[in-house]
This record gives C-alpha cells, structure tokens and sequence, in this order.
C-alpha cells in the first residue's frame, strides 16, 4: 500500500493525517485541561518533570527538554510559566552555575496528580477507536526511537 502522495488529496498523506489527528488529540487535552488551567505542554512539562525526579534531585531544564524530546528554550518558557502559578521552583544547581535544578512544589505535585487522571480518562475516551493499540502503539515507538538515532 504505497500510495504516492496527492497534492489535492491530503487526507491520504500519512504526514496530514498525523497532523489532524494531534491537533484534535491536543484540543480535546487542552479542553480537559482548562478545569485546572493547564494545557497539554505545561502537563508534559510537568510529566517529565515528576518522572525524572524519581531518578534525581537534580533535574535541569536540559534533562526535562531531553525526556519530553522538547526544546529547551521552550521548556525555560514553560517552566517560567508554571513557576507564575507556583506549581514549580527553580533553584541554583550545587555544582553547574550555569543550570538550575527545578522541583515540583505540594501545589504542583497536587496539580499533577489530578491533570494525570484527567488526561488519562480524556486519552482513552480518544483512542478507544484504535482497534490494535499494541500494534500502534509499537508503531509510534518506532518512529520515535528511529527519529532519536538520527538526531543524536
């Protein structure tokens, strides 16, 4: 089924298709969200931000952009953001004045929690449709590790 690409048919281009499906998957987050003000990217932020924590009480900007395969100068931008509301604090790293360590505050860790539910109801009310999601699930992991050899 290798279909060549069609100028006036983008519905039949993976590439458009993966589009429409994370912008309807990423507004149906979003609006979920809203109950919390937070959007989708600030919980990723925070995701992996309460990920990495686990492993370290020395989590940097780099390492948060690095697990979200994110930028980091939008991940500064989030970060300041989310710091407004007082869901995080930066503080200087012990040892790399450059760095600085972020934490989850109570309110954050509290905030998390419940965007983790909310989002975890609104992801399987979305991808119930998926029939095989092992099978896409593989898939998209595919592209993802294919993509991380290729950047590195």
């Amino acid at each position: 089924m290798n279909q060549k690409p069609n100028p006036d048919k983008p519905e039949d281009n993976l590439g458009f298709l993966l589009w429409q499906t994370t912008m309807t998957w990423q507004r149906k987050l979003n609006r979920a969200l809203d109950e919390i003000d937070l959007t989708h990217t600030q919980f990723a932020i925070l995701s992996a931000l309460s990920s990495l924590l686990k492993e370290s009480n020395a989590v940097t900007q780099k390492a948060i952009a690095e697990r979200s395969n994110t930028d980091t100068m939008m991940v500064s931008k989030v970060l300041r953001t989310l710091e407004k509301k007082g869901l995080v604090e930066r503080k200087e790293h012990e040892t790399d004045t450059r760095a600085k360590c972020v934490f989850l505050t109570s309110k954050g860790t509290n905030t998390f929690q419940k965007a983790f539910k909310i989002t975890s109801a609104a992801n399987q009310a979305f991808f119930s449709k998926i029939s095989d999601k092992d099978n896409f699930r593989q898939e998209l992991q595919k592209i993802i590790e294919i993509d991380k050899i290729f950047k590195n």
